[in-house]
């Protein structure tokens, strides 16, 4: 066989950009390694994604694969970005709809391996009638999977069988453990694994199909944090589970966005007024859809904690810009804080001197970048893993969650009173301290470029072995 630098790996994430961004930045990784690379998706999606970095231009292609129409979709939708929660469930049918286009794509262009999500449940069927090995690529920590359980567990439910169930570490777990959900995400995670939506398969179907099909499993953490989790994957798959790394980002300077416009150079400037680790960096990432009033009461938390903040603020769909926050907000924080409307440099504001702790979502591509500048967390997971991945970070004692109501609301004290505890109180120095530590891990390049170098070695030896 020739040199293995020269095979040709397709990628082909799920159509959310807390899967597509992972999946590219895995692909620069293994591009500098020189690997040719197929990305897959939207046309949509491919525009929005971040431009390749030109000295990888050239190993890097982006291949655009519209999506069928589906009924329920909305039409120009490429991701889950563009609908409400009860939507997506049509963007996985759609989704369903490109086998057939995938497979001619395949045969086109027949890659030596083909990395996917775990949404393209079918791509293995695909694969071994092709003569081509498959891996499904995690881009949810080890925890948040172990959580999930065995293909077994997963289509009999023997041990989980109602939503109080998700609400404790399982049995699984050979060790003492937080990760769990709280009762009404623990509700929509049972209906989601459990039942099938609009396109016939539950979220447990597709994952289990996903594990008993595909020939390893690569999943976006490291032994350092995550070793006890990765183990339990092992023995859950009876197949190779190998940790790519965390896929830190490059560098602060390399970023896919107009630093110069006016709104980012006033950012910049009020950031440089701040005492050094004084500011609450606040936000929910891209895909979360905050109510109006969960914006108003968390405003108010923010504002009641005295504490500088910086909150990057999307806005909801149909409501202005006068609606967006309380009334007077604006003019009662213009000494302390900043609202900034719109995508936003995150990046770059992790990296100033003057943020000393994040008010984050828990999504796990923002805690590995927020870790990477060792800033501790006040957790408030929304959707999804994020619960779970709240509940490690808890665990690890470099974050603390905001406690919640039953049905999953919050209120303003409570926000004021974590922030506090967090940032400037005694009783959370030993927290600050421990998520300072965390940068030995997370920005840690050698490390994770190494984990890297051991999986192109292992796929290396696994189509040796073919020949």
């Amino acid at each position: 066989m020739a040199s293995f630098k020269q095979c040709h790996v397709m990628m082909f994430p799920w159509l959310a950009f807390g899967h597509m961004i992972p999946f590219l930045e895995f692909s620069k990784k293994l591009a500098a390694n020189g690997i040719r690379i197929s990305y897959i998706s939207t046309p949509r999606n491919v525009q929005r994604l971040p431009a390749i970095p030109p000295n990888l231009a050239d190993r890097i292609k982006f291949v655009e694969i519209p999506l069928p129409s589906v009924d329920g979709l909305p039409q120009h939708c490429g991701a889950t970005i563009d609908l409400q929660q009860v939507q997506i469930q049509y963007l996985k049918k759609a989704c369903d709809g490109l086998r057939e286009p995938i497979e001619k794509l395949m045969q086109e262009d027949l890659p030596d391996w083909i990395l996917f999500d775990f949404v393209q449940c079918w791509i293995p069927e695909i694969a071994a009638k092709l003569g081509v090995p498959c891996a499904f690529f995690s881009a949810y920590s080890a925890a948040a999977l172990a959580f999930m359980g065995s293909p077994q567990e997963l289509t009999s439910f023997k041990k989980r069988n109602k939503p109080e169930d998700f609400t404790m570490a399982p049995d699984w777990f050979p060790f003492p453990s937080l990760v769990a959900h709280r009762l009404d995400q623990a509700a929509i995670m049972f209906q989601n694994v459990r039942f099938p939506d609009i396109s016939g398969m539950s979220s447990g179907d597709r994952l289990a199909k996903t594990f008993e099909g595909c020939d390893f499993v690569a999943v976006r953490s490291c032994r350092e944090f995550e070793g006890a989790y990765l183990d339990i994957l092992g023995q859950l798959y009876q197949k190779p589970v190998l940790p790519v790394g965390l896929l830190p980002p490059n560098s602060v300077g390399n970023r896919s966005h107009d630093s110069d416009s006016s709104n980012w150079s006033s950012t910049l400037k009020w950031l440089d007024e701040q005492e050094p680790k004084s500011v609450v960096f606040v936000g929910f990432g891209s895909e979360y859809k905050m109510p109006i009033e969960q914006v108003h009461e968390l405003a108010h938390g923010v504002e009641h904690s005295g504490l500088p903040f910086i909150w990057t603020l999307r806005e909801p769909e149909g409501v202005s810009c006068q609606d967006l926050l309380p009334s007077g907000f604006m003019s009662r924080i213009s000494n302390k804080g900043l609202v900034y409307l719109g995508w936003a440099p995150q990046l770059e504001i992790l990296a100033h001197f003057a943020i000393g702790g994040c008010l984050f979502h828990s999504g796990w591509g923002s805690i590995i970048e927020s870790l990477g500048f060792g800033h501790p967390q006040i957790l408030m997971p929304m959707v999804a893993d994020q619960g779970l991945m709240s509940k490690l970070l808890v665990e690890k004692g470099i974050g603390i969650e905001e406690q919640r109501n039953e049905d999953g609301s919050f209120n303003r004290e409570v926000v004021a009173k974590t922030m506090r505890l967090v940032m400037v109180e005694q009783e959370g120095r030993p927290l600050r301290q421990k998520a300072a530590q965390m940068q030995t891990i997370f920005a840690n390049h050698d490390l994770h470029d190494s984990y890297i170098r051991k999986l192109i070695q292992y796929l290396d030896e696994y189509k040796k072995k073919e020949y």
